[in-house]
């Protein structure tokens, strides 16, 4: 089940001098770009009339033959920018030497055995391991890199069967979210015939006996329409092993309410089927049950009216275990009795001053991750609310998932930071942690320095910065900076190992992550001040960043670069757009640029929680006021821009990048390099093989350098 939450080497890279950045300004000729044609498309909203030259661009790129041309010219010029590029190579050695680590997955224990995912260095993508016995001899279940020629092919997600005997898992290809269900034999290795098509953000849950599993699909698109339609009418489908999927047997959905999404799991002790549905990304659901051997799997509602988060933590018979903000902005656990006539909900551990970010009930002790300025606190409590302490971090950092269940006292948990990669503890109560697995690296950790700063926002919110780089780097003189964001959706932007970051920091850049507003750090009210009409706040938490790693010395004059995905990429646009002269490069990652038309394409009609309605005019002026592809400015000197986005990200369809990027070549842009980097079989990131990431990174940040100055082959 899941935690309720619905990514010294030996090489001879010195350690460029930071004065190398100072007052760089790159002089370079301007590039030539692809002529990109224009369509006479003009739409009037609320009084304003919109022009959007570039509308053709929105079409998918496998099925619009034009569209595939453009992608290829484009892929041409970048290509031979980056080929030129300083460092670019000494970047993609670094990054293979940083990848070659055993990136650890928590052990989900079933049957007595012990299931496992690790990705060792070399290796594309995870591989799924099983033991017989904690201490059993290991061998592989699952490994994908026979699925596909490019290593595109990903495992995305399994579950095993409570005896152990049986495995469903999720297959992900291209990066697409879309995902195919198989069957596997963990005793024989026998794939099964049963092939479940059209699942998408899906749980996998096991019913008794193993006669089948739950999960959630849309309706089959419409042929050349998987990677671009809407999604409706999420249903959630139990099959039955050793059947055919159209005799599937659809056990919740609400076709008068398409807009919403539904989630099924299953308590441990198998008693209760609990249905999450929700309408969008905000944190606000109904809760829907089914006794496991009620007649016909009839359903009976718990939580109605899309008020308030609720997250279920697992079940104890007909006692159910949640966390909300019912009540409580930064989260609290409660419990209810479901035999009562009018079950109701009673708090078992109050809301405090940090943010509960996860909880696993192990045995008889319920273990709550809590969020302390962005970092982890792991607390003990019995199933009374009593606490019973702290568990011991190795430092500052974030706990990236939980697992035990009620059925046994042993759980683990995962924990990383800036410096260091995935290392899973077991644990037991009343006893202290101990190392289950850890990684061999090729640093040392205690040679990357990581520390948090606390700056002041334009409305004197103070907002927290993590800062990493060598320990005895001297940032006196300013180093070439990273500055990395994100700012929404309520998703908290904790301490986190990537290779790629970790060659940045270990060539001589410092590397800053901060914690806007609109992330989940501080619970609601932090999520709220950077949604809807708040989105600003965002923004300016981000300049805010620039600005105090420039005034403090940190960086350099003309040595920060920015970078932010998905959300992010916004965040990227937009700063880029109302502080041209603050910063001097950024990387723009399958990023949301047109905010009058995001909701029309895959999942974008869920992100009107946190960024609007267009169709709404407040929310519509708003958007208008920020949008990146709509605020692009002729006659301005903007920062050198790399935007990279794939042809299969069906999450953030590349439509968005493909406009920006057009409007801004159109544009007299100034001379520094504005490009856009097309990846091919990849989508919005999850499942992408480690050489294509290495080679994605060497040439982002390659570039990074070059336009700050960061001499990677000094």
């Amino acid at each position: 089940m899941r935690s309720f939450t619905v990514l010294t080497m030996a090489i001879g890279l010195a350690a460029t001098s930071p004065a190398l950045a100072a007052g760089h300004q790159s002089k370079e000729s301007p590039l030539t770009y692809p002529e990109t044609r224009t369509v006479d498309v003009v739409d009037e909203q609320f009084g304003e009339y919109i022009s959007d030259p570039y509308r053709w661009l929105e079409n998918d790129v496998r099925e619009d033959a034009e569209v595939a041309e453009w992608v290829k010219a484009q892929n041409a010029v970048t290509d031979a920018y980056l080929e030129k590029l300083p460092g670019r190579e000494i970047l993609a050695q670094s990054m293979e030497e940083l990848f070659d680590f055993d990136d650890l997955g928590i052990p989900v224990e079933a049957g007595g055995k012990y299931f496992y995912e690790r990705k060792s260095g070399g290796q594309n993508q995870a591989v799924l391991y099983v033991r017989d016995g904690a201490d059993g001899e290991e061998r592989v279940l699952i490994d994908p890199a026979g699925w596909s020629e490019d290593g595109a092919t990903a495992l995305a997600s399994w579950k095993p069967s409570s005896d152990g005997s049986l495995l469903v898992y999720a297959i992900q290809d291209g990066g697409s979210d879309w995902r195919t269900l198989k069957i596997l034999d963990v005793n024989t290795g026998e794939v099964k015939p049963d092939t479940v098509e059209w699942a998408k953000f899906t749980d996998l849950a096991w019913m008794p006996k193993n006669i089948g599993f739950l999960y959630s699909r849309f309706p089959e698109p419409k042929e050349g329409a998987a990677f671009q339609s809407l999604n409706a009418d999420h249903a959630v489908y139990m099959h039955s092993i050793g059947s055919d999927q159209t005799k599937d047997v659809k056990i919740y959905a609400t076709p008068d309410q398409p807009e919403l999404n539904h989630i099924a799991e299953l308590t441990s002790d198998k008693e209760w089927v609990v249905i999450t549905s929700s309408s969008g990304t905000d944190e606000r659901h109904e809760i829907t049950l089914i006794k496991v051997d009620a007649p016909r799997l009839a359903t009976r509602k718990l939580v109605t009216g899309f008020t308030n988060d609720w997250r279920l933590i697992d079940g104890v018979g007909d006692t159910l275990y949640f966390a909300t903000n019912m009540d409580a902005p930064r989260l609290r656990v409660v419990k209810t009795d479901l035999s009562a006539e009018e079950p109701e909900f009673v708090e078992l551990v109050a809301e405090s001053d940090a943010v509960v970010d996860g909880a696993k009930i192990v045995g008889d002790r319920l273990v709550i991750s809590y969020l302390v300025d962005a970092k982890s606190q792991l607390s003990i409590f019995d199933l009374e609310g009593e606490a019973h302490g702290t568990l011991d971090l190795p430092g500052p950092g974030q706990v990236g998932s939980l697992g035990g269940s009620i059925n046994s006292d042993e759980g683990f948990f995962s924990f990383q930071s800036f410096n260091r990669p995935t290392t899973v503890f077991r644990y037991e109560p009343d006893l202290p942690p101990t190392i289950w697995a850890e990684p061999s690296l090729p640093f040392d950790p205690e040679t990357v320095e990581v520390t948090q700063r606390f700056y002041e926002s334009k409305d004197g919110t103070k907002v927290p910065m993590f800062l990493v780089h060598m320990k005895d780097q001297d940032l006196s003189q300013g180093a070439p900076t990273l500055l990395y964001g994100y700012g929404g959706f309520n998703i908290s932007v904790l301490p986190q190992y990537k290779p790629a970051w970790m060659a940045w920091i270990k060539a001589g850049g410092v590397f800053a992550s901060a914690n806007l507003r609109g992330g989940g750090e501080y619970g609601k009210e932090w999520h709220d001040g950077g949604r809807l009409q708040n989105k600003q706040n965002v923004f300016d938490d981000f300049i805010a960043a620039g600005e105090y790693l420039l005034t403090m010395g940190i960086t350099s004059q003309n040595g920060l670069a920015i970078e932010g995905r998905s959300n992010g990429g916004l965040l990227v646009g937009a700063v880029i757009n109302q502080r041209p002269d603050l910063f001097t490069a950024g990387h723009a990652a399958v990023g949301v640029m047109d905010m009058l038309r995001f909701d029309r394409f895959t999942a974008g009609r869920y992100w009107v929680d946190d960024y609007g309605y267009p169709d709404k005019e407040q929310d519509f002026k708003t958007q208008l006021g920020y949008s990146p592809y709509h605020n692009l400015k002729d006659g301005i000197d903007y920062p050198a821009l790399i935007v990279s986005t794939a042809d299969t990200d069906d999450r953030v369809v590349p439509g968005h990048s493909f406009k920006y990027t057009a409007r801004l070549q159109a544009l007299d842009a100034g001379d520094k390099p504005h490009l856009i980097r097309i990846e091919t079989r990849a989508g919005h990131g999850s499942g992408k093989p480690t050489d294509k990431v290495i080679e994605e990174y060497s040439d982002i940040y390659a570039f990074l350098a070059h336009a700050i100055g960061f001499g990677l082959d000094k």
